[in-house]
């Protein structure tokens, strides 16, 4: 070693001379050193070094919560199925957990515990008609004041689809189902019951002691609606509607028919013009098709089995420069909301559509729930609202 190495040696080694000794306490005894203490982190640094964890990985879960809470896997749960069980100290602090983690509650896995899911399903007859969604407000009504979701899916009239939307339902234990059928006799209907699924028929009036029903007197109303058109003297009707398969559409025109017999007219007076929907479109169709004959065959006046094919048809006799009423007065079903708002305000039978959806959906989650529950057959009675396609601006 140099010499310069050595005295470059001698100064980083300290003197023990010049080293300060610690200064004795009161009590004579020279204090040990504290260990340092570590702060405890917050709920809401536990919480962030969690997420930053789980993002990586998955979304985060109870125990991530319980961690960054600093409580139990029980306390969590009880905050989450029972809050009431919980003090509102510890339960603020797991809702900030949750809330700083982004936790979503996993109802997949409650499901599988439980065997049912908090979900009832609408099965309706077409989601482009406004009378079905009003329904389903009615639906969503319900459900919602008791704490469950609404799945809605349309069978768009598709009597295969309808089918594969059962077996979905079925397939994801909703806790019921609500369906407009296509066929309020078929055997599927039955056998969701008989396993476990309760069904409750909305817009069909059934009475076969194995489900609910919840229905307007279709019969009714088309009695109602031919009378008022027989009473402003019209003679020779037309009945616009179909397919013959849907329920509603054979029962408004057994309705007229019956009108007819009690005002002493012909059968042959009512004149059947068959569509191929319940649209606006088919609507527009019948139009052309009752414009296309003789005068002396022309009905002056129509009664539709819905209002989207009153609607259709009052376009087209505008487009075709007929008058309404004057040339044809025209009577549609359901009262929707565009009814009142056409061109030329549309007669209608109003239906309680939010009525009917509220009862059903109620029907149901007693049935889900009540083990004394007895089915009901519940008929609501339809009222005709006059507007000018009858009555004219007088």
């Amino acid at each position: 070693m140099t010499p310069s190495g050595a005295a470059d040696r001698a100064r980083r080694t300290p003197d023990p001379a010049r080293t300060p000794s610690p200064t004795p306490g009161r009590s004579g005894r020279t204090p040990s050193a504290e260990p340092a203490r570590t702060p405890k982190p917050s709920v809401r640094r536990q919480a962030r070094r969690l997420r930053q964890g789980a993002t990586s990985r998955t979304a985060a879960g109870v125990k991530d919560v319980a961690a960054a809470a600093g409580v139990s896997l029980g306390t969590v749960s009880n905050v989450l199925n029972r809050p009431e069980m919980v003090s509102p100290t510890t339960r603020a602090k797991v809702e900030a957990a949750m809330a700083s983690l982004g936790f979503v509650r996993n109802e997949s896995a409650r499901q599988l515990r439980a065997g049912s899911s908090r979900i009832i399903a609408y099965l309706m007859l077409d989601a482009g008609n406004p009378f079905f969604t009003d329904v389903a407000r009615g639906v969503e009504e319900a459900a919602e004041k008791a704490g469950l979701s609404v799945f809605l899916c349309n069978s768009n009239e598709d009597a295969a689809r309808e089918a594969n939307y059962l077996d979905l339902l079925e397939q994801q234990r909703v806790q019921g189902v609500l369906i407009t059928p296509i066929d309020p006799d078929s055997a599927r209907l039955s056998k969701l019951p008989d396993r476990g699924t309760p069904v409750v028929v909305v817009d069909r009036a059934i009475d076969d002691g194995e489900h609910c029903s919840v229905a307007v007197d279709d019969v009714l109303g088309g009695e109602v609606a031919l009378t008022h058109l027989i009473e402003l003297g019209h003679e020779r009707i037309a009945f616009v509607g179909g397919p013959n398969t849907i329920g509603q559409v054979t029962d408004r025109r057994a309705g007229a028919r019956a009108a007819l017999r009690q005002a002493g007219l012909p059968a042959g007076n009512l004149v059947d013009v068959l569509t191929g929907a319940l649209t606006v479109a088919e609507g527009r169709g019948a139009g052309q098709r009752l414009a296309g004959l003789p005068a002396d065959r022309r009905p002056t006046a129509a009664f539709c089995a819905n209002d989207l094919l009153a609607l259709g048809l009052l376009q087209q006799c505008v487009s075709l420069g007929l008058r309404v009423p004057e040339d044809l007065a025209i009577v549609g079903y359901d009262d929707i909301e565009f009814a009142a708002a056409a061109a030329v305000p549309l007669t209608s039978v109003r239906q309680p559509r939010h009525l009917l959806g509220r009862t059903a959906a109620e029907l149901l989650l007693d049935e889900s729930s009540n083990p004394d529950h007895e089915h009901q057959r519940v008929t609501f009675t339809p009222e005709l609202v006059v507007r000018t396609s009858t009555r004219g601006n007088t």
